[in-house]
């Protein structure tokens, strides 16, 4: 997906500040992370289905939104998808309704045990990897309209494979509902004059990418 999320290389945004390092900056922020835990965990869609619905929103609102708006606003989207709320239940800001059956809760008492365990994505595959340490490799020249972590910077760029860290989700398989789909994933580096030519000031740049997203060197 092309969307506003993916600004690597792209210029005249501004100096990116770190003056103010706190984890939330009003009591609000903390709600939208207890209740994108909460609903997350109830199972009606997976990690990468979430980053998609916070990609969807429109560029002007994206880059005009403040980190937790945005989550916000893709979680509204993905409980108006799934039927756990209405549009006008979210206007009012009150259940209308019967509640909906979700396949899990979590509880209070539950969420630093799960936070400590995370989510692991590395799964099993029957398939042995397509590349090795050094191999060079070339990214396909994609435009996919739905979710992909694959930079449109590097697309149809020359690199090497400097690291294979086993089979991992396929997030853009995941993100539409069509299962895990587990690909290798290696982490390619890239010269900086081969994504952004002779003049830029970055010596190179590593990205984490999928099988599907390679082929071999042209």
């Amino acid at each position: 997906m092309n969307g506003a999320q993916d600004l690597g290389g792209m210029q005249a945004f501004g100096p990116v500040t770190h003056d103010d390092v706190s984890l939330f900056h009003a009591d609000w922020e903390r709600r939208v992370l207890a209740i994108t835990l909460a609903m997350g965990a109830t199972g009606k869609w997976n990690i990468d289905m979430a980053r998609a619905a916070r990609e969807s929103v429109p560029p002007a609102q994206y880059l005009a939104s403040t980190y937790y708006e945005i989550w916000f606003d893709g979680l509204k989207k993905l409980v108006l998808s799934t039927g756990l709320a209405s549009a006008d239940e979210i206007e009012a800001g009150e259940s209308k309704r019967d509640a909906a059956q979700v396949p899990r809760v979590l509880l209070a008492k539950d969420v630093s045990a799960a936070l400590l365990r995370g989510g692991p994505v590395s799964r099993a595959v029957s398939a042995g990897a397509r590349f090795g340490i050094g191999d060079s490799v070339q990214t396909r020249q994609i435009n996919p309209s739905t979710h992909t972590r694959l930079p449109r910077y590097c697309r149809g760029k020359r690199g090497r494979i400097v690291a294979v860290h086993g089979a991992h989700v396929f997030p853009d398989t995941n993100a539409l509902g069509l299962g895990e789909q587990p690909q290798w994933l290696y982490t390619v580096r890239f010269d900086g004059a081969e994504l952004w030519g002779a003049d830029t000031t970055a010596a190179s740049v590593c990205v984490d990418c999928w099988e599907p997203y390679l082929i071999e060197a042209q």
